[in-house]
């Protein structure tokens, strides 16, 4: 368990904690925690999907701009891996993944919740890409995965003017998935995430990274990584389960072991 970013599990929700006061400003240290939670949270047969969450009052306001501020080129092409890194390694974990989003979700921290499968956000979130009113531009995915989620033109918008983003209008352009109280939008997302304690575990995984690999490629190999990604769950336990269960008792009543 890291100083700054935990993994808690129950009932086969994991929830990766980021709680750095005040704002959850992503150092390199939390960076480095970040990659250790997703790296546990992939490998744990109890976690079945994970939530991220930056607590009550504040998702992740960016990265840590006091750290990056004296750094040369030099020292961010050393970095600018692991940054990137921390990111993706929470977008590779093969689970469903939901963000609940509080307050505010900006540069590092808006490419944290991108990261994720979906994205719930609290009245109160304010999602945003400022990296450029500083003189740069987002460095963990934020050109990459806002446009994949939005399209180009909407994600050149919040990039090129480093404009926030409330929770309204995050709904109406698809950056947010649902809107919620605040107060609700952490038992929201873990409602979500709880809805796969018991699913398909193999068949989950296989269509999160058919759609996500897909989405990198052409449309010919997306189709040839669906077909092989099909194929192969025919060899688990769960495909067998769950026809057989069909068969005998009609849809959604299989039970399931992972396997």
């Amino acid at each position: 368990m890291g100083e700054h970013v935990r993994l808690e599990v129950a009932d086969g929700v994991g929830t990766i904690r980021l709680d750095r006061p005040k704002m959850n400003a992503i150092s390199l240290q939390v960076q480095d925690e970040l990659r250790a939670a997703a790296a546990e949270a992939t490998e744990r047969d109890d976690v079945r999907a994970v939530v991220v969450y930056g607590g009550e009052r504040v998702f992740a306001a960016g990265n840590d701009v006091k750290e990056m501020a004296d750094m040369s080129y030099a020292d961010m092409v050393k970095r600018s891996g692991p940054l990137q890194g921390a990111v993706t390694a929470i977008a590779r974990i093969p689970k469903p993944v939901v963000a609940a989003v509080t307050g505010y979700a900006l540069g590092g921290g808006c490419e944290l919740a991108l990261a994720a499968d979906v994205r719930f956000a609290a009245e109160n979130a304010v999602f945003g890409q400022p990296e450029v009113l500083l003189g740069i531009i987002p460095g963990a995915g934020g050109t990459q995965r806002l446009a994949r989620l939005i399209g180009p033109a909407k994600a050149k918008d919040l990039i090129f003017t480093g404009r926030f983003v409330k929770a309204d209008e995050a709904l109406a352009i698809g950056l947010a998935d649902k809107v919620v109280p605040a107060e609700d939008v952490y038992a929201e997302a873990v409602a979500w995430a709880a809805q796969f304690s018991g699913g398909a575990a193999l068949a989950l995984r296989a269509a999160k990274e058919s759609i996500d690999r897909g989405l990198e490629t052409d449309l010919e190999t997306g189709l040839e990584i669906e077909r092989q990604q099909f194929a192969a769950l025919f060899a688990t336990e769960d495909r067998a389960a769950g026809m057989s269960s069909f068969v005998a008792n009609g849809p959604g009543k299989a039970t399931f072991t992972g396997r």
